[in-house]
């Protein structure tokens, strides 16, 4: 199981009210969400190996210098553009929040993994690019997340939180060709090929003028991938006119904006410790004591009753 760690506790964080605090006073909404939520997803799946994978760099300079308008709305007022910062959507009691997570996650026995330079989905689409043994459940709320599902060399699924933990769906190429009306053959590239021409204003990304999900599935179906889509438009082989003329303006930022969208898979992954699920790298004593400290003794305990029974 990989966890896309900062869609896990925003979520968490935003699921509830901030008044459930430690102590201390300091809110613990988050550090009790993200541990209820990994165990219900850990009772549910099952896993024998765990990574939590972080943002490293949640705005990556390489993709900064292909789009620089990526993310560009979630950089806090006064914040060079082109420089890593803060995320200005970020909530101020979040942070802190964080750090005890990781803190709980460290003495729970819980691997994280991360990057210097890139973003979590990065970290993820390596390591589900490498496995050879396992099958692999993603776990995300980010739909970009759905170009790393296959069924070779091994299969790799995306458990989707999009509507919850407790709605979540599981998507493997079949389901994610079916809901996007894409090619089955390659779901998830076609998936990011498809998120290129849409856009995504949440990633400050404004996709081809006119061409939504709809018709971005449509044209990748018919031509077989974005590059064939481009040729067609060339060829004047795309119909109406009006979505040709707009693929051929915008073939620059199509280009370009295939370099951001699609995940990277061969990233330097650096680990705190191995990935297995074994009490052995657990220090309960210490947990004990976070769990205390945080007001959260009772999430713990069901966090770590749910990796080791």
């Amino acid at each position: 199981m990989l966890v896309d760690a900062a869609g896990l506790w925003f979520r968490a964080f935003y699921a509830l009210p901030e008044s459930i605090t430690a102590p201390d006073g300091s809110p613990v909404n988050a550090v009790r969400g993200f541990c209820d939520m990994l165990a219900a997803l850990l009772e549910r799946d099952r896993p024998k190996r765990l990574a939590v994978c972080l943002d490293l760099d949640w705005r990556p300079k390489f993709r900064v210098d292909l789009l620089p308008e990526y993310k560009a709305q979630r950089v806090a007022p006064g914040e060079d553009l082109a420089a890593p910062g803060a995320a200005a959507s970020e909530p101020a009691s979040l942070a802190p929040q964080v750090d005890m997570i990781l803190a709980l996650l460290g003495a729970a026995g819980v691997a994280t993994v991360g990057a210097e330079g890139f973003e979590a989905d990065d970290v993820i689409g390596t390591l589900a690019a490498r496995e050879r043994r396992d099958d692999v459940v993603v776990v995300t709320g980010d739909r970009d997340l759905l170009q790393v599902v296959a069924d070779e060399p091994v299969p790799v699924r995306v458990r989707y939180i999009g509507r919850g933990v407790a709605k979540s769906e599981l998507l493997g190429p079949a389901e994610v060709a079916e809901r996007y009306g894409l090619p089955p053959e390659r779901a998830g590239a076609a998936y990011a090929e498809l998120a290129v021409l849409r856009g995504d204003p949440s990633d400050g990304l404004p996709g081809v003028a006119g061409v939504g999900e709809k018709t971005a599935a449509k044209l990748i179906s018919a031509f077989g991938s974005l590059a064939g889509t481009l040729e067609a438009a060339k060829n004047g082989d795309v119909a109406p006119p009006k979505a040709q003329k707009a693929l051929l303006a915008a073939e620059d930022y199509i280009r370009r904006a295939a370099r951001v969208v699609f995940i990277r898979d061969d990233v330097p992954v650096q680990w705190d410790r191995d990935d297995a699920i074994t009490p052995r790298t657990a220090d309960l004593a210490r947990c004990a004591r976070l769990a205390e400290q945080f007001g959260t003794a009772s999430s713990a305990q069901r966090l770590l009753t749910a990796l080791y029974g």
